[in-house]
């Protein structure tokens, strides 16, 4: 079981304050009133986070068990600068104030309780026009990952698709969809986001419902993301064609985009909008080209939009009747989306892993 954080304040204020930051971050609390902690109890603290008002010795009262990393002294009154002697008394590592410090503060706590690691490898799936099979790749690269035994997260980018649930046939499960974090802001907890989200097939799924809730602020995918990305793994993002601010949000945080085009000549010149508006933010963008027998070859697709290929995609006999029946795409290893998303994962992840 992980320690908690300590709070030593008796200031009610300050304490609401802090507990309110603590909990957003996901993070256990334990508030110590009175003297100071035990020394093992002090040194076992990811943080300890030390009111102003304690922070002044009281004779008889305050020995503090020792200096240590990790020990924040937290004030509100900025006039008050006799706070950096106490400060220095106490072998704080940061003097803050609230609210002006109140951000990096909670960043602290979150990184204290979630220890910062590699990343997510993070990839983009769009359609050049629609019905290109975008979601059905979204999911299967998702359900791969997760089958591989890889923390796997896969978001609903799309508030007009009708929802990535009903690939899972999961629009029942119990878990937060996307209009219970329209108002999220700054720094959220990827171990708490990924304890809530309804979990088919081993995966994390962030999915819009059928609420009206259309419209999604770019604060509120920074934050999703950067919660999503900061636990490792792999995180999928389905992505509509035309980009708002959130879009252009999740386009700009992707190691790898993938579009995927029919090889028709029509659905190339509509792939082309598409490279022209979304390729321009991503860093990655590749071709997945849906193979046909009569269609336009992978090679050819990929030139005539100037993107690299990133593989040629027949079609999966059967896959809109295993979706009637519950079955997401991607949920049969042996089937084409299975085994195109396992090469393509194996190629991608070992280099996002060297970069990290």
């Amino acid at each position: 079981m992980a320690e908690s954080i300590l709070i030593l304040t008796e200031d009610e204020e300050l304490l609401d304050d802090l507990l309110r930051l603590c909990a957003a971050a996901g993070a256990e609390a334990e508030v110590v009133p009175g003297a100071p902690p035990p020394a093992g109890r002090w040194e076992r603290a990811p943080l300890v986070l030390v009111g102003d008002d304690r922070a002044a010795a009281r004779p008889g009262v305050d020995r503090w068990p020792g200096r240590r990393p990790g020990v924040l002294l937290v004030g509100r009154d900025l006039d008050d600068h006799t706070i950096w002697a106490r400060g220095v008394a106490l072998g704080a590592e940061q003097v803050l104030h609230l609210p002006s410090d109140e951000s990096w503060l909670a960043d602290r706590i979150a990184d204290a309780v979630e220890p910062a690691g590699p990343p997510a490898l993070t990839v983009g799936v769009l359609g050049g026009r629609g019905g290109a099979g975008a979601s059905s790749l979204a999911c299967a690269l998702a359900v791969t990952a997760a089958r591989q035994g890889r923390r796997t997260t896969l978001v609903d980018g799309d508030p007009l698709g009708g929802g990535l649930d009903l690939l899972f046939g999961g629009e029942g499960a119990s878990g937060p969809r996307w209009p219970a974090f329209v108002s999220a802001r700054g720094r959220l907890s990827g171990t708490a986001l990924d304890e809530s989200l309804p979990r088919p097939h081993g995966l994390s799924l962030l999915s819009w419902d059928r609420s009206d809730v259309a419209r999604l602020p770019s604060e509120a995918m920074r934050s999703v993301l950067a919660a999503a990305r900061r636990g490792g793994g792999v995180v999928v993002i389905d992505l509509p064609r035309t980009v708002d601010e959130s879009v252009a949000e999740a386009l700009t945080s992707l190691d790898l985009g993938l579009l995927v085009v029919p090889g028709e000549l029509r659905a190339a010149a509509a792939a082309r909008r598409v490279v022209a508006t979304a390729g321009a933010l991503v860093r990655d963008l590749r071709v997945v080209a849906r193979a046909s027998a009569a269609g336009l070859p992978g090679a050819e697709l990929a030139r005539l939009l100037g993107l690299p290929l990133a593989g040629e995609l027949p079609d999966e006999p059967g896959l809109r009747a295993a979706a009637e029946s519950g079955e997401p795409p991607g949920a049969d290893a042996k089937g084409v989306l299975a085994r195109f998303s396992a090469a393509l994962l194996d190629r991608a992840l070992p280099s996002a892993e060297a970069v990290a």
